[in-house]
């Protein structure tokens, strides 16, 4: 089975991706997609602009027709020389999944083939298609942590002689995340806004940079933290407008509770108080989360904590189990985290 993680991508395209002839670029993040697959594009040495090798489809275009693929594929161009077919706007289809594993089986010598996918779960037909073959690769592409966006900064204000304080910097990942693409057109359009001031601060970030985030889980998970249902509701409802499965809310949700755990256990075995616990365990954390944190420490004790971590856990093992059911499962869940924090806060 071959399958690239994130932060292997940029090497495969160098030394390994000649190798394979079937690429299926898939997930949430449409943006990362949409370049990785531009990216295998130029790898392959194909002239997108030669109509006679180059050839861009729709998914529907093979599950109208599934024999259309086999036949693009071992067709040989006017001219001879290597053909690129690309095809866009793939999902659940069993008609391409099909066509995918047919044509896995005896991959054409002269053609590549690169499918964009959107957020494919784990035992997806055209994903068990692509993992399935030695002839293809399957390359997920989520929602870039912090340090792919950090990479990205530094890759784009390079380019352009720039240079960034350490405060900036924090409030640009702020509004960075969730579509690759919407981040690099955001990170440049500063840096042409603060082309010749050779350094950018934090008012050239509030001047310029709107909020590409597509992903509102930190902001959901901290209205979770805060017990404030109303603003949980709101970040909610832009990680619905994302496309972004609110699962991740709910991964982020625990991830959150297990650093509370390790600072909880920190105050309770060291008798600290909660902002020395902060400064221990949470210097990786924006300075504006920081007193959402502080106050959920006050808030939940160490048992609290335990017990909403098995729930979290418990949720996530539930929504794996019953995808079809897996919003549902999330959205109930944290909606009664919220509520138990907000009784946590008027007790306090």
């Amino acid at each position: 089975m071959a399958e690239i993680k994130a932060h292997e991508f940029d090497q495969f395209v160098k030394r390994r991706a000649k190798e394979y002839r079937i690429f299926l670029i898939y997930g949430p993040d449409r943006g990362l997609v949409s370049e990785r697959a531009g990216e295998l594009a130029k790898m392959t040495g194909v002239d997108t602009a030669d109509a006679f090798s180059f050839m861009r489809l729709e998914a529907s275009d093979i599950n109208a027709d599934p024999g259309r693929l086999y036949d693009e594929a071992n067709s040989t161009g006017l001219f001879g020389g290597e053909k690129l077919i690309w095809i866009k706007g793939a999902g659940a289809d069993k008609n391409l999944s099909d066509a995918l594993s047919g044509i896995a089986q005896n991959p054409p010598d002269n053609a590549w083939i690169i499918i964009e996918a959107g957020d494919l779960k784990k035992g997806a037909n055209l994903r068990k298609a692509a993992e399935g073959a030695s002839a293809a690769v399957a390359i997920p592409c989520y929602a870039d942590d912090a340090k792919a966006l950090n990479s990205l900064i530094d890759e784009e204000l390079a380019a352009s002689g720039l240079r960034i304080t350490a405060d900036a910097r924090s409030l640009l990942l702020d509004s960075l995340g969730g579509d690759r693409i919407a981040s690099r057109n955001e990170i440049r359009k500063l840096a042409l806004y603060a082309q010749g001031d050779g350094t950018i601060e934090e008012q050239h970030i509030l001047d310029i940079v709107g909020d590409a985030s597509a992903i509102s889980a930190d902001d959901a998970v901290d209205a979770i933290l805060k017990g404030d249902l109303p603003d949980f509701l709101h970040a909610v409802q832009k990680v619905v407008a994302s496309k972004t499965p609110v699962f991740l809310v709910l991964q982020g949700c625990l991830r959150q509770f297990q650093m509370l755990d390790l600072m909880r256990a920190e105050m309770d075995e060291r008798r600290v108080s909660a902002q020395d616990a902060l400064n221990i365990h949470g210097r990786h954390l924006h300075f504006r989360r920081k007193p959402v944190i502080e106050g959920a420490l006050r808030n939940w004790n160490a048992a609290a904590i335990s017990t909403e971590m098995n729930r979290l856990q418990a949720a996530i093992l539930q929504s794996r189990q019953r995808s079809s059911l897996e919003d549902t499962i999330a959205m109930q869940t944290l909606l009664a985290t919220t509520l138990i924090a907000a009784r946590g806060r008027s007790r306090g």
